[in-house]
């Protein structure tokens, strides 16, 4: 049964994304035009709802802990780039300083990845990832003084920065819990 869904989620998507790329062929259809952008924008999007499914059935396979972990890292990244993207945290979203924040999730994917995603090894990604989102602003701090910090200011962003180092850390010590069971 469960491959049998699988294999509707993926045709569904990928039927959307034949149907995605045809529209851009005739990109006068009717008085639809799609521009490249756009289209690559919507398959990574129906990707990521692929890859959220795959994710989904994945965590039913591991303990509460576990999946309550990887919930709060994966909000935290989340929230993470929806901030940083939407409005930035240091200054403007148009703030170059702010790339540093990409940093973060990519620590965490390449520790995820090397650790397999095990609870002891997600545990020491997770603190990495906390010490990476810790040193973002002090970094931007020391290498670029002149850096417009934005009306919060030096000390709001360190607060806007602690909130999502708690976050990383509570995900990191549920990580730590979740590999003693």
């Amino acid at each position: 049964m469960q491959n049998k869904t699988r294999l509707i989620v993926w045709t569904v998507i990928a039927m959307f994304i034949a149907f995605i790329l045809l529209v851009k062929h005739f990109t006068n259809f009717g008085q639809v035009e799609v521009q490249w952008n756009e289209a690559i924008a919507y398959i990574v999007i129906l990707l990521a709802v692929g890859g959220a499914y795959e994710l989904w059935q994945w965590l039913k396979t591991r303990n509460k802990i576990y999946r309550i972990a990887f919930g709060v890292g994966l909000a935290g990244v989340f929230l993470l780039g929806w901030v940083s993207g939407a409005v930035g945290i240091i200054g403007s979203e148009n703030n170059t300083v702010n790339l540093m924040y990409w940093a973060v999730p990519a620590v965490g994917l390449v520790g995820s990845l090397i650790s397999r995603f095990k609870p002891r090894g997600m545990t020491c990604t997770l603190f990495s990832v906390a010490l990476i989102q810790f040193l973002v602003p002090v970094t931007a701090l020391i290498i670029s003084p002149e850096v417009s910090w934005g009306n919060a200011g030096v000390i709001g962003v360190f607060v806007v920065n602690s909130v999502f180092v708690a976050l990383f850390v509570v995900s990191a010590l549920l990580f730590r819990r979740a590999s003693t069971y």
